[in-house]
């Protein structure tokens, strides 16, 4: 139906033949001459109906509506040296119609504006509505082709490097693993259920154990979570694992497969090795493990130089095992209103979305004298003024913001205001890539709630040798206080992707269990098929993941995943084009075994 795409024409088709099919992006009637923005997947060319040349053509695109699917014959010529269009690819060139026909119009109005010269802002949902025509819109073409870019260069950086690409299964069993599972109802076996699997974390270990020592796979994955701009139900992960290689090996091949995504994809050469940062250290300096590196206002912990001060906010926090800390605002006095900090205000608001009561804060004056609330300038001595001028590094004008409480709520509020200045005050740098490995995470974290230790990623990571030693007696005792082989690439404060060693011991397994509260019946329930795998050779592997809609959502400068996606859910798991999630007849329940116990909500 076609001899060339739209978008590839240039000067040496001059006087060919050929034969194009599109869409009508826009037609314009100059008086006389009909000229149609012709526009496919390729990009858009000028086709030119001169009713002296044409009259049967001419009567075809009188009557050219926008987004008509349309089928052209003609001639290529050379436009006018007036008329070329420089931002045109095919701007040298025009294509004289000899035969217009029509394969398809539309017969209703399209809800929204299509072609690629218009700029309006359609609403999320309208598009979502209607995802197929914001396909055709340049924006989403240029994602997608981004995302295809993205992952060819992948598979092609993996397949040289020796990995083999496997399919893991999607239905599987329900496995604790932090979020809700997905769970499908099976019909053969009545009463019990499959789940969709939030990673292929337990397969792809399989996989090591049974021998192929590099795998790879563009994973479909699922979780019942709440969602935010770069979360959905359903995702892609860019999945591998390998054995026979230490921590600093697989950190190696993971950034040159990061710098060769980023050269082919755009154009930036990554210098090599990429930083390295302890979990420790990320927390203390950032206040998060996924630390944004790009700009300054660092947390400095200040707690000793206010354990004994009068003020009983700050002394009161570090007698009861918290912490005070801060940061510095460059140039807030003048920025950053006092209405803004208190309650109230934004700077507040946003300490108080974190768990904070509030902010205490010191303005820097001309000669390093300090203007705040009396109940901190009263209580604090000059000799303390001037060691926290000196260890904030606060010069005349600064602004400083204090944090007080636990130190999990103060690392919180404090990273959540950093990061709301930070772009209020447009402190962050345009295009500047600050990739950075997080390492030395801790191998469990107390969940208050439930009165016990869970793996901070998974119960699956290694241990560090040095935390753990050589006697297994020691392993209840010394694991808890463990750091694991774990590792996290962050790039401008989000995560990339993680991933760690793996326990292949299967009775350092099993202790690692029982540390996170699963009593031995338990574990065999749940994971007895890998315990078992473990104790049949298995070998030191470890993996990583990387979320790829996160990765094509940064490379292609958008804020949402959801439109490096073809067909994504809302924040309610909706698909509004579908309107699926649906209900299902009495007979198909009945055929699983299950019934439905909704009650639709009384309204107000």
């Amino acid at each position: 139906m076609r001899s060339h795409s739209c978008g590839d024409l240039r000067s040496d088709a001059i006087d060919s033949t050929v034969l194009l099919s599109g869409w009508v992006d826009r037609r314009r009637d100059h008086g006389g001459v009909i000229f149609i923005d012709l526009r496919d997947r390729s990009g858009t060319v000028q086709i030119t109906v001169d009713p002296d040349l044409g009259a049967e053509a001419f009567a075809v695109a009188e009557h050219l509506r926008n987004e008509t699917v349309l089928q052209v014959e003609g001639r290529v010529r050379a436009r006018p040296d007036e008329s070329r269009n420089e931002r045109l690819a095919t701007g040298e060139v025009e294509v004289l119609a000899q035969r217009l026909k029509v394969l398809n119009a539309p017969s209703r109005n399209l809800p929204f504006a299509v072609s690629v010269h218009d700029d309006e802002q359609v609403r999320e949902e309208l598009r979502l509505r209607h995802r197929y025509l914001d396909l055709r819109r340049e924006r989403m073409r240029r994602n997608l082709s981004l995302r295809h870019q993205t992952v060819q260069t992948a598979r092609r950086f993996l397949e040289d490097e020796g990995f083999i690409e496997v399919e893991t299964p999607v239905l599987t069993r329900s496995t604790p693993e932090g979020a809700r599972d997905y769970l499908v109802p099976s019909r053969v076996c009545g009463g019990e259920w499959f789940a969709l699997p939030q990673s292929p974390q337990l397969f792809k270990q399989l996989l090591m154990v049974g021998g192929l020592e590099r795998y790879y796979q563009v994973a479909r994955c699922f979780r019942d979570e709440d969602l935010r701009a770069d979360r959905q139900p359903e995702f892609t992960q860019l999945d591998m694992e390998m054995s026979f290689l230490d921590q600093e090996q697989i950190l190696d091949l993971n950034e040159r497969l990061i710098a060769r995504i980023w050269k082919v994809v755009k154009g930036v050469e990554l210098p090599l090795p990429l930083p390295r940062m302890t979990w420790h250290e990320a927390m203390e300096r950032y206040g998060t493990d996924r630390p944004d590196t790009r700009y300054g206002m660092e947390l400095v912990s200040v707690s000793d130089i206010v354990a004994d001060m009068g003020f009983k906010v700050f002394s009161g926090a570090v007698a009861a095992g918290g912490s005070v800390k801060c940061i510095t605002v460059p140039g807030g006095n003048d920025k950053v209103s006092n209405v803004r900090i208190k309650p109230g205000g934004d700077v507040f608001s946003e300490a108080q979305k974190a768990g904070a009561g509030g902010l205490a804060f010191i303005r820097v004056r001309d000669g390093g004298e300090i203007d705040t609330i009396g109940a901190i300038k009263d209580n604090l001595s000059d000799e303390k003024k001037a060691e926290l001028l000196q260890r904030t590094g606060a010069e005349p004008g600064s602004l400083i913001l204090f944090g007080a409480g636990d130190t999990a709520t103060v690392n919180k509020a404090l990273d959540r205001v950093r990061q709301y200045l930070a772009k209020e005050l447009e402190l962050v740098p345009a295009e500047a890539w600050n990739f950075l490995w997080v390492v030395d995470f801790p191998m469990f974290e107390f969940n208050a709630d439930e009165n016990r230790l869970e793996a901070l990623h998974h119960p699956f990571c290694a241990a560090n040798p040095e935390d753990l030693g050589d006697d297994p007696a020691q392993w209840s005792e010394r694991l808890p206080q463990a750091r694991a082989q774990a590792y996290d690439l962050v790039l401008n404060g989000l995560e990339l992707g993680g991933g760690s060693l793996r326990i292949h011991d299967a009775a350092l397994q099993n202790q690692v269990l029982q540390t996170i509260g699963l009593a031995q019946e338990e574990a065999q329930e749940q994971f007895g098929f890998l315990l078992e795998a473990l104790e049949m050779g298995a070998p030191p592997h470890g993996g990583i993941a990387f979320g790829l809609d996160r990765m094509v959502m940064l490379l292609a400068g958008e804020e949402s995943i959801r439109d490096t996606i073809a067909f994504p859910k809302t924040q309610q798991a909706r698909c509004l084009m579908t309107s699926a999630p649906g209900g299902a007849s009495d007979k198909q329940l009945e055929e699983l075994h299950v019934a439905s116990t909704w009650v639709e909500p009384e309204e107000n």
